[in-house]
């Protein structure tokens, strides 16, 4: 299979079912920025991290592939005439999204309680998972459009929401195993 088809030369791309749509459309700025999310939690698991996270983040990697084909399958087309479904993939369920809770709750166990709110920085490593986080976030707007006009399963929504907070609470802890202290935001008093 070769990589470049020249099909998309022209500013299109097909989605799955075949599709096509200008690359600007929201089903693939949504689908795009989710694999954009997807490679920054590969370069965060790349880095000197506790395996356990590695392991997290690869999962969780997985997961977003699976978010990737949903948004990439218009509702209309995920079916097929004979009644089965043309995307034939385990879908993004609650346990992901518990998995996910599960995961916060168990770090959050560890991390001193939280009074404002934090500045992102402090190494790289958790400099890297903040961007994710915000990337995490623009996704989440991106498909949110997307659901407003072109419904989907809602629960792909709530996985992106709390694949946020995830990532949130492992800058919070990388910090901790890093030894790197949390600057808090506190608002100057206006004179």
């Amino acid at each position: 299979m070769k990589i470049y088809t020249k099909t998309g030369d022209n500013g299109t791309t097909s989605l799955f079912g075949g599709t096509r749509v200008p690359k600007h459309h929201i089903r693939i700025d949504s689908y795009g920025t989710v694999d954009e999310l997807n490679s920054w939690l590969g370069l965060i698991a790349d880095q000197n991290i506790a395996k356990d996270y590695q392991t997290e983040l690869q999962v969780i990697q997985k997961k977003l592939f699976t978010v990737g084909a949903i948004l990439a399958t218009e509702p209309q087309k995920a079916t097929l005439k004979n009644g089965k479904e043309r995307l034939n993939i385990e879908r993004i369920s609650k346990d992901d999204v518990l998995y996910l809770e599960m995961a916060m709750d168990k770090i959050d166990e560890v991390l001193p309680q939280m009074t404002h709110f934090i500045l992102p920085g402090g190494h790289p490593i958790v400099s890297y998972c903040h961007i994710a986080r915000t990337v995490c976030r623009r996704a989440e707007r991106k498909t949110t459009i997307l659901y407003e006009n072109e419904p989907f399963d809602e629960t792909v929504l709530t996985y992106l929401n709390r694949l946020s907070d995830y990532l949130f609470v492992l800058a919070r802890k990388l910090s901790m195993d890093l030894g790197v202290e949390e600057i808090k935001w506190i608002p100057e008093k206006r004179d």
